[in-house]
């Protein structure tokens, strides 16, 4: 069930994450933040992934077998930046219409799955 929670909360963080970092992109595009300040841009992605933290930290410290769960930390990294683009992807697909998603993109995701395969090869 850890390792349940642990992925939940990465989904989680990662929403968060992708906001944080990309957010700001989509605020451009509907010329929301045309006139902010760059360090105004900066501090609200501060403050939602403040949110990203508070999610990616106990995910950490739950899925990590340094606290007893079930991942090493190659695997735990891994799996967080499969989630990571898996939800950039679904993100960028619902909300940002206009990035077309390429076979070659696809090919990656091929790729990333085989690394996690791999990486919990055992």
């Amino acid at each position: 069930m850890t390792a349940f929670w642990t992925v939940i909360l990465l989904i989680i963080s990662n929403i968060f994450m992708t906001f944080a970092w990309y957010g700001q992109l989509k605020l451009s595009e509907l010329h929301i933040n045309d006139n902010w300040p760059l360090i105004l841009i900066i501090l609200s992605s501060w403050g939602i992934a403040l949110f990203e933290y508070s999610f990616m930290v106990p995910a950490n410290r739950m899925g990590s077998d340094i606290n007893g769960g079930p991942f090493n930390l190659m695997e735990l990294k891994v799996l967080q930046e499969v989630i990571s683009l898996s939800v950039f992807t679904i993100i960028v697909a619902t909300v940002f219409r206009g990035q077309p998603i390429e076979w070659n993109h696809l090919v990656a995701f091929f790729f990333l799955i085989l690394a996690v395969i791999f990486v919990f090869w055992k």
